[in-house]
């Protein structure tokens, strides 16, 4: 696999992980262009930390990822530690999704990315916990990576979906806190 600047990375054979696609992961990116750099990244269900990686290419000050494979994030930190700059801070945080997000109570990220397994049943208690633990900086934005044909809209107090993308089998929801909306 390669990313922003045609840097190579290891991912692990099988199908343990389902690396975001380059297509996905450059609309992201270009969506969120002029907002990565200087930014505190927070990458869930990290798998081969493409994402991350993708983040620390373009300037972000600090990546976090969360995942559950032992073999994943080692590979994770090493993809991590090939793109790093001396300034730039990342790490890789083992175990259960749900679980992890509590250790990082009291810390705001800029951009947060969330890929679980498509069939898993982690997206509605992962947004609570983002929500509850007030992880989303206020000017911050999430994306979540889901199937467009078993995608049902979660509601959660303190988010709200400000927009949608489809990218053939993979849709992307992004949330920002529910305070910059207006209220109605």
């Amino acid at each position: 696999m390669r990313i922003y600047g045609n840097r190579q990375l290891k991912t692990l054979p099988g199908k343990l992980t389902r690396p975001t696609s380059a297509r996905v992961r450059e609309a992201l990116f270009n969506i969120w262009q002029g907002e990565i750099a200087g930014c505190r990244w927070l990458d869930i269900c990290a798998g081969s930390g493409s994402m991350g990686a993708e983040a620390l290419c373009r300037g972000a000050s600090e990546v976090v990822g969360i995942e559950q494979s032992g073999r994943a994030c080692g590979i994770i930190k090493e993809n991590w530690q090939k793109v790093a700059r001396s300034e730039q801070k990342y790490r890789v945080i083992r175990g259960d999704a749900i679980e992890r997000l509590k250790n990082l109570a009291g810390e705001k990220f800029d951009r947060i990315y969330f890929d679980p397994p498509y069939a898993s049943n982690l997206y509605q208690p992962v947004l609570e916990a983002i929500a509850n633990l007030q992880l989303l900086a206020e000017d911050g934005e999430m994306a979540l990576e889901c199937d467009p044909k078993q995608w049902n809209p979660i509601t959660v107090s303190g988010l709200e979906i400000c927009r949608q993308k489809i990218y053939g089998n993979t849709t992307v929801i992004f949330y920002q806190l529910a305070s910059l909306f207006p209220q109605k």
